[in-house]
């Protein structure tokens, strides 16, 4: 029996589990496993809890006599919870989650044993993860790394492990994770937000960005997926004919979701709420098998840790549905591909969103001053949000007509578009006069509350503004948060910086502040209008629109990346105190490095199908039709046989020539892997493979998808897309 026979037989005879069980309102088990603000009150000592949250709030180090008391009141708490191990939970450069267990069981001598964990053990430990990418900045046979804990986003008991969030860094200081330079940009953009805002608002005091990611996933029967080794191995599919019926009745987005699917949501959202990770919608994306989660907004290095998270526990639970997660962006062609989006905002210690109008003139001039800033900043670095989203996954999504192109730009609806062309039409490098400002505030004023209701939205646009935030709508799938994260916050401060700067040297030539902020702002609208676009993304128009402006279509991840290590990007990362040479250097060379691993592994992966599952298949196939026409010949006289044999012989000699072609491909693949493979330069050796390997792929593939259907449905080795693409 095949292995495609089997993994039918097994994906029909799997039903719906029961959810797990679990008290009925939400409210009563939210964040049980968190030892959150609210646990810590009840395990510390007021003094103790309030000198920690202080220290948190103002970004102050923690000394050890408090890290022991912390450590201690989680320890008890942790135990008392059933957990028998602690870990530091930290991101490395490879794009998942890492963590080393240690029990808190101590021997204690005589036979007898303790549970221990003290302010060290809390604050930092050194796990030996010299395997780890560090793209050149620690040799692998140094395994000196420091792990430290980071107090603003909570702990948290997965399995019956304590896992404390932690910094990863090189013993040299570099970081080598995600999260140290997301920090890092949250506290720049917390401390030149407060001084722009402090132009309208003397009470805020704290700033920080806030984060609301929209995960898109496919689900896939276990059975099929061990049963293509492209899936399990690559994470999509590197071959499959299209089926019949795709995704174009779209009557999947936002339909039904199937039995299965629910029992399976139901039991990942039990599990993120005890978590703390606020999961709040679930709907049928547009493709089939493909879903989407969302989640309450949290500030970003919360929500970042809570979608790497919720990744994990998402994969967990589906094991037990026999269903695997796929976070691929192009798991399937010629059907929709996964993304992100990140919801990115501002928000103060007074409730307000920075990037959200208000009642009067003031307050929607703090919120224009963020907003044309935030789109000054885009205009000024496109190209470095398009190398924050580069990926091998994402290079086959981003400009597929159903997700954003390549192409930077940001959309913001005709009613703003509106105000920004009255601010730059009235306000001159002249003084105003008391009509022209007063006629601009009163205009100002009436900025709606709500946006979002006043405009259509435009799904099409990478960066869009859709009422109280921008959505980042091209990060891929599979992608961690941060990096896109750490490009935003750290553009818009550099950028509100400027505007303060700008805003205080009118000033001191003795332009009136408000006015001083108008001719600002008017400065900025002019140099980045050609950022702004309000059409189709996806047209032809905006790709020649878009060259003529000198926005860049960056097709591969190779290309993309340059732009990483440019002196422009390396400037703005190393005077803002994000990132140092040395450390971007590192991040492109890892990435570069990923993109060229990927490929080259599909290479592999493509080469042993073709050779020994689809190949093979087409010959016997083949053979049965050179056996039948044979017989004809035998029974048939010669008149009729001209005649009856005529379909089989051209099916014959149509095989043949994909065999062929299939054949002499993957020859040629391989000479191409072995060349790439032998350039030192990464650089060098990831546009091997984007010009020379990948599309040595989709020659492939093109042939065995045309072998699929010409072979006996019986004897093809593979689960179909019609197969596959419909859970049950």
């Amino acid at each position: 029996m095949s292995q495609r026979t089997n993994a039918l037989q097994s994906a029909q005879g799997h039903k719906e589990k029961p959810s797990a069980g679990s008290p009925a309102k939400v409210s009563e088990y939210f964040g049980i496993d968190v030892f959150s603000e609210h646990i810590m009150r009840d395990y510390l000592p007021l003094e103790i809890f309030r000198q920690l949250t202080d220290n948190k709030d103002a970004s102050i180090q923690i000394d050890r006599k408090l890290a022991d008391q912390v450590a201690a009141a989680m320890k008890a708490w942790a135990v008392s919870r059933g957990a028998t191990h602690y870990s530091h939970w930290f991101q490395p450069l490879n794009g998942a989650t890492a963590e080393k267990h240690d029990a808190f069981f101590t021997p204690a001598g005589a036979g007898s044993s303790m549970e221990q964990f003290d302010g060290s053990q809390l604050v930092q430990q050194e796990p030996d993860a010299s395997s780890l990418p560090s793209g050149g900045i620690r040799n692998t046979f140094e395994a000196r790394g420091y792990s430290a804990w980071d107090p603003s986003s909570p702990a948290f008991i997965l399995e019956g492990t304590l896992c404390i969030p932690t910094i990863f860094i090189a013993y040299t200081g570099e970081a080598l994770d995600y999260k140290t330079p997301l920090l890092k940009s949250n506290q720049l953009i917390n401390e030149i937000s407060v001084e722009v805002a402090q132009l309208f608002d003397r009470g805020i005091t704290r700033v920080y960005p806030t984060l609301g990611w929209e995960q898109e996933y496919f689900l896939i029967d276990e059975s099929f997926y061990y049963a293509r080794h492209d899936l399990t191995l690559c994470g999509r599919t590197l071959c499959g004919h299209t089926p019949a019926r795709g995704q174009q009745m779209e009557d999947h987005y936002f339909g039904s979701i199937p039995g299965r699917v629910t029992a399976f949501m139901k039991e990942f959202e039990v599990a993120s709420w005890r978590l703390g990770i606020p999961v709040k919608t679930r709907h049928n994306e547009v493709a089939p098998n493909q879903f989407e989660l969302a989640p309450v907004y949290e500030e970003a290095n919360i929500a970042v840790d809570h979608n790497q998270l919720v990744m994990v526990v998402m994969d967990k639970i589906a094991r037990k549905h026999n269903l695997r997660v796929l976070y691929h962006e192009k798991p399937f062609a010629g059907i929709n591909g996964s993304g992100k989006h990140n919801n990115w905002s501002l928000a103060t210690n007074t409730g307000k969103n920075l990037m959200s109008p208000g009642h009067t003139p003031k307050t929607n001039l703090l919120f224009l001053s963020f907003f044309i800033s935030f789109i000054k900043a885009v205009s000024e670095h496109p190209s470095l949000l398009r190398a924050a989203i580069a990926s091998a996954g994402n290079d086959h999504r981003l400009g597929a007509n159903e997700a954003p192109p390549a192409i930077m730009s940001v959309f913001i609806g005709k009613q703003l578009t509106g105000v920004l062309e009255e601010i730059e039409s009235r306000v001159a490098d002249r003084k105003m006069t008391p009509d022209e400002k007063t006629e601009l505030k009163l205009n100002i004023g009436k900025i709606p509350q709500i946006i979002l209701d006043n405009t259509d939205r435009n799904r099409t646009s990478p960066l869009a503004f859709t009422g109280n935030k921008f959505e980042f709508r091209a990060v891929g799938a599979s992608s961690n948060c941060g990096p896109a994260m750490i490009v935003l916050n750290t553009i818009m401060a550099d950028q509100l910086r400027r505007f303060k700067q700008q805003v205080d040297k009118l000033m001191e030539k003795n332009v009136e502040k408000d006015e001083a902020i108008f001719r600002t702002l008017r400065t900025y609208i002019r140099e980045s209008k050609f950022i702004l676009y309000e059409g189709n993304n996806y047209s032809e128009e905006w790709i020649r629109e878009a060259a003529a402006r000198g926005l860049e279509n960056t097709g591969n991840t190779p290309d993309a990346l340059r732009n990483y290590v440019s002196g422009k990007t390396i400037d703005l990362f190393s005077r803002n105190g994000i990132f140092t040479e040395k450390e971007m250097v590192a991040r492109y060379e890892i990435r570069l490095e990923t993109y060229a691993k990927a490929l080259q592994i599909e290479s592999r992966v493509l080469g042993d199908l073709a050779g020994n599952h689809i190949i093979p298949v087409a010959v016997e196939y083949q053979n049965r039709l050179i056996q039948n026409v044979k017989g004809l010949k035998d029974v048939l006289p010669e008149s009729l046989y001209n005649d009856h044999a005529g379909n089989q012989i051209h099916t014959i000699t149509k095989i043949s020539e994909h065999i062929s072609e299939i054949k002499t491909d993957v020859a040629d693949m391989i000479t191409a892997r072995k060349e790439a493979n032998a350039i030192d330069s990464p650089r060098e050796k990831a546009e091997a493979y984007a010009n020379l390997v990948k599309p040595m792929l989709e020659t492939i593939r093109y042939h065995i998808d045309k072998l699929e259907i010409l072979v006996d449905d019986r004897l093809w080795p593979l689960p179909k897309y019609r197969e596959m693409l419909f859970v049950k």
